[in-house]
């Protein structure tokens, strides 16, 4: 047992800062599986009772789907008819900056930003969403011979503007870095990090996707680094960004990382689903059996 012990942290590729701490003796309770705030998977709240009876406890939807914050208040009281009917919360929201509201560059409009983003938190604290992800790759894309040191000005000023508005409605933005042949600005856990902290507000925290994680090759190292910023993780396989099970690809030593941490936050499927209600119960078993042997 020592020496399988032994050869598992040498090819660890976080191995060194495993090595004092006692590895065999934390792992889930194999009663409950518990390990986050839940599971929730990214799609439309049309498909909440698939997720229900798939054991999913949450929906991750869209702002401008949901929260419609470019909408009547008419519009999102609809959204919220939907809701009370629905079978599980929506505590997250993702695809929320549209593209045409430049973050950064020449055409940055950061007022409109926020006009936007004050009418969104304001929103998901009535829906009771928690969680707003800032992805939005073609918001703060840096336009071609454009400075990036101007632009990560421009971006994080724009976040410290907008976090004391997240709090004023109890919502967490949740800073997504993307992978670079969606987005060339915020490719790593690590970028995202320093960006977190340099913004330095309790309303921006960080969240990691395995998805870009594996095409930008980022070790679960970065997970250890910013452990107090994590506040959010998205899940999808790296081939054709499958739902987990479909290519039967390896993601334990993210979930090592994440409990090496005492990550206790949401886990959200965010992947192209062939059939949801095919695949849904089948994905959330995989990620539950993985996690239980790492």
């Amino acid at each position: 047992m020592k020496t399988s012990r032994r050869n598992f942290i040498k090819n660890s590729i976080f191995g060194t800062a495993l090595l004092a701490f006692p590895y065999d003796s934390y792992r889930f309770d194999k009663a409950s599986n518990d390990f986050s705030a839940g599971f929730g998977v990214c799609t439309d709240i049309s498909n909440n009772g698939i997720l229900a009876n798939a054991g999913y406890t949450f929906i991750e939807e869209a702002v401008r789907n949901f929260l419609v914050p470019a909408e009547d208040e008419a519009i999102f009281q609809d959204k919220l008819s939907i809701l009370k009917k629905s079978r599980l919360p929506v505590e997250a929201c993702n695809s929320f900056i549209p593209g045409n509201m430049k973050s950064v560059g020449p055409a940055a409009n950061p007022d409109e930003i926020i006009k936007f983003a004050a009418t969104s938190f304001r929103r998901a604290k009535v829906a009771g969403v928690k969680i707003i992800v800032f992805g939005s790759g073609g918001s703060r894309s840096i336009p071609q011979d454009y400075s990036k040191e101007l632009a990560r000005e421009q971006f994080i000023t724009l976040c410290r503007r907008m976090a004391p508005i997240a709090e004023e409605h109890n919502v967490v933005i949740a800073l997504e870095p993307l992978n670079s042949k969606e987005c060339n600005f915020i490719n790593s856990v690590k970028e995202g990090g320093e960006i977190v902290k340099d913004v330095d507000h309790k309303s921006f925290r960080l969240m990691a996707d395995f998805y870009h994680m594996m095409m930008e090759n980022e070790s679960p190292d970065s997970l250890l680094k910013y452990k107090d910023l994590l506040y959010h993780v998205h899940i999808a396989e790296k081939a054709g960004r499958s739902a987990p099970g479909v290519n039967n690809e390896d993601f334990t030593l993210y979930f090592k990382a994440l409990k090496y941490i005492g990550y206790n936050g949401r886990i959200s499927i965010e992947c192209n689903w062939k059939n949801l209600k095919e695949q849904a119960g089948k994905a959330l078993q995989t990620i539950k059996n993985q996690c239980l042997i790492s």
